[in-house]
């Protein structure tokens, strides 16, 4: 009974017998990250202070550290930030991929490192090129390599996925099957969760880059708020997978960043570098975001509820409808994007580490800072196609003219006959 007891308590919680199993295949845990990673300046000048005070310090400076490096790259402009989003990628996904190398190099089995930047690769390609022929379709119909990519863009993408699937196959060890294919496994889902948000945000971003700014604001909101009422407030305990969370600092968080979110949208809806939709423009080569805004961004009269008239003592209120929807995203950064942090604290459990990587000081690593971010991203893209888009008058113009006459002809004729029957267009017979 007293091995028993002992044995359970050198057991992390939720951790059961087939996890102490299968940690003998694995070769034991990856190794916990330790050192003190903080910059030695700050170390000299936060001294005196205890642990919990020195923390918040070191973490409130390099997170103004943070915005200030958003706030260059926003300046910067559309290009900069898609490379930005594709270099968090690489770094995200090199991350969670050393934890699993960490395991699997006990074995020295071949190709796992190199098949896993290889699918990396693949999949890239296959999400990338789907959006250069989307977003830029007259310039790859311009040139021709470009054009015969993009037809054969899926079979291209198949065939080299298809190389990698081979290439796992021909690397199977005997007696480290299920480890391998474990490994294998850990890779796609890596790349589900890493490269598929990503290019979710690429495409955030040409809706316009207030849908890529203030969801990212309002995670990031959201985060310290919630950091800050948990640190002077917090006393309950939220969840068990993140106990340093508290109701204290969620509730706090959520009415913080709705208040942020509204803020936000208001002072953005009024310019069009963010409201416009981002465009590649053919005869610069470059990206543009003029045009001229929809109803979404301009200032419209509504009229206040009953009930709230007596406490505000306004009758109506002139704001953006994009106001309106800034409160549902920032009612899901504050209240189901945090999700995305227990579950990767809930990753880091399982593999008996404290971050991702040491890459900022008392912030972990990249992947700790963007769990959240990634969640958000497939909501954005989801509220978008769901509430927002409608028909791309551009793009389908632009995939028109590349049909041939007779085709171009085709559909001209069943337009012009839709719109007779409609009333729009008058008949020579009428006039």
């Amino acid at each position: 009974m007293a091995l028993q007891e002992s044995e359970s308590e050198n057991k992390l919680d939720g951790e059961t017998a087939s996890d102490s199993e299968s940690k003998s295949e694995f070769g034991g845990s990856p190794p916990v990250p330790t050192s003190d990673d903080t910059p030695e300046v700050l170390n000299r000048a936060l001294s005196n202070l205890s642990s919990r005070w020195k923390n918040w310090w070191v973490r409130g400076i390099l997170t103004l550290a943070m915005i200030t490096f958003f706030f260059i790259i926003i300046y910067l402009g559309p290009m900069v930030l898609m490379t930005i989003v594709m270099c968090v990628q690489i770094k995200c996904f090199h991350e969670i991929i050393t934890i699993g190398y960490n395991v699997y190099h006990s074995y020295d089995l071949p190709w796992f490192r190199t098949l896993s930047w290889y699918f990396l690769l693949c999949v890239n390609y296959f999400f990338y090129g789907e959006t250069v022929t989307d977003y830029f379709f007259t310039l790859v119909q311009r040139e021709e390599p470009l054009r015969i990519l993009s037809k054969y863009h899926r079979f291209i993408s198949f065939a080299l996925y298809l190389t990698g699937f081979c290439m796992f196959v021909l690397s199977l060890v005997k007696k480290h099957y299920r480890l391998q294919f474990y490994m294998f496994g850990w890779t796609h889902v890596t790349l589900l969760i890493v490269v598929t948000q990503s290019h979710l945000i690429i495409h955030n971003l040409f809706e316009g880059m207030i849908w890529f700014i203030v969801p990212i604001s309002c995670v990031i909101c959201n985060d310290i708020m919630a950091y800050m009422f948990g640190f002077f407030f917090g006393r309950t305990p939220l969840i068990k997978l993140s106990p340093k969370k508290t109701w204290e600092g969620f509730i706090g968080g959520f009415f913080a960043t709705v208040l942020f979110g509204l803020l936000l949208s208001y002072v953005m809806s009024g310019y069009r570098c963010f409201t416009c939709p981002v465009e590649f423009n053919n005869d610069t080569n470059s990206f543009t975001v003029d045009c001229e805004p929809s109803e979404l961004f301009q200032l419209q009269e509504y009229n206040i509820p009953l009930v709230l008239q007596s406490v505000v003592g306004w009758k109506t209120v002139r704001m953006y409808p994009f106001q309106i929807h800034s409160i549902a995203l920032s009612t899901f950064a504050s209240l189901i994007g945090p999700f995305g942090g227990f579950f990767a604290s809930g990753f880091k459990r399982a593999f008996k580490i404290k971050d991702f990587a040491n890459t900022i000081p008392g912030h972990g690593g990249i992947m700790d800072r963007f769990d959240c971010q990634y969640l958000m991203a497939t909501f954005v893209n989801v509220y978008i196609a769901s509430f927002i888009r409608g028909p791309n008058p551009s793009k389908l113009i632009q995939q028109f003219l590349t049909l041939r006459p007779d085709q171009q002809l085709h559909i001209f004729n069943t337009l012009k006959a839709h719109l007779l029957d409609k009333g729009v267009l008058v008949g020579s017979e009428d006039a």
